[in-house]
């Protein structure tokens, strides 16, 4: 009799559960059926579009659905913050910003629609992507000590390119200043890396903070000489570069992006894409593929990813605060 009750009891359970189940599958809806596009603030060939494109195409494998990177760079990120945040809520339109369009807009441009959650649900979180410092092999600096001690020695000496007003690369050089206690030149450029490059490569600019696929070519080629990262650890891939914060307690800079969709999609669609990112990126050939251009997967569900975002916003506020006074 007992054995009877219990299964009595198990199927009217199932019944209860079968009418949420049938509500989360209708929101769902087969997500996705059609093509599913990404809007990226990139360039295209950046570090920041090759890690979207390699998520993008790992989606498209398991949904068996065309997965479309679409870039819309410019005005440090606000082209493609507007594009996103006018989609249709329904998941088939998916914002992958990088760090600096929610670190840096929100501050100098509040009106923009670059918050979480008020402008955009989070999904979840992709990589992050430590900066590195470098400078010209034929001046003599091997570390970042040595180089901030030459700073202090030596006022005014020490100048580092600066490309890209509010980017991560520009943030990290002003914190390194506060950090270190130090001032540096500033050499602005426009453009990309490319002519800083050339310029400390030649002496002319002492040092230069930049990612990785916008330095490794300039590294690989002998032209400048890394002498530190921005990564919490020692990265796998440069066993003896020592971290900043192994001179500077504490001082870590990555850039990172993120997944996010426009409001209103539906709970079930963002949870189906966060599960899905989750398998991409804990698959080891991906993680692997992704390491060797500088991007660190860490999957996150969207709870973590919207309080990732907010501690970021939060650490980096008085430097932003600080450049846009200037």
């Amino acid at each position: 009799m007992g054995a009877r009750r219990s299964w009595t009891l198990i199927a009217v359970l199932s019944a209860l559960a079968l009418p949420a189940a049938s509500s989360a599958n209708a929101q769902v809806g087969g997500y996705p059926n059609r093509s599913v596009t990404i809007i990226s603030d990139a360039g295209a060939g950046s570090s920041v579009d090759v890690a979207t494109r390699v998520i993008a195409e790992g989606l498209g494998k398991i949904w068996r659905q065309n997965v479309v990177v679409v870039n819309r760079p410019g005005a440090n990120g606000s082209i493609a913050a507007h594009a996103a945040s006018e989609a249709t809520g329904d998941g088939y339109t998916l914002y992958a910003p990088a760090s600096s369009t929610f670190i840096a807009l929100p501050t100098v441009a509040p009106n923009l629609p670059v918050k979480l959650p008020r402008d955009f649900l989070p999904v979840g979180f992709i990589a992050e992507q430590p900066m590195f410092l470098a400078v010209d092999p034929a001046s003599g600096i091997t570390s970042l000590r040595q180089l901030i001690d030459r700073a202090k020695q030596q006022p005014g000496t020490i100048s580092t390119a600066v490309s890209g007003i509010g980017r991560m690369t520009h943030l990290t050089i002003v914190m390194l200043q506060r950090e270190a206690g130090i001032k540096l030149v500033p050499v602005p450029y426009t453009g990309g890396p490319g002519a800083a490059l050339a310029d400390v490569a030649g002496g002319r600019v002492s040092m230069i903070i930049e990612g990785y696929s916008g330095i490794i070519g300039a590294v690989n080629a002998g032209q400048v000489k890394l002498i530190a990262t921005g990564a919490a650890q020692r990265l796998p891939e440069f066993p003896d570069l020592p971290t900043v914060a192994e001179t500077i307690p504490g001082l870590s800079a990555s850039g990172w992006i993120m997944l996010a969709t426009s409001l209103g999609t539906p709970a079930p669609v963002i949870a189906k894409v966060n599960a899905d990112l989750g398998k991409i990126l804990t698959d080891p050939d991906i993680k692997q593929k992704l390491a060797t251009t500088g991007n660190y997967t860490h999957a996150m569900t969207p709870d973590e990813t919207e309080a990732f975002v907010a501690k970021q916003q939060a650490r980096w506020l008085s430097v932003v605060q600080s450049i846009s006074t200037q």
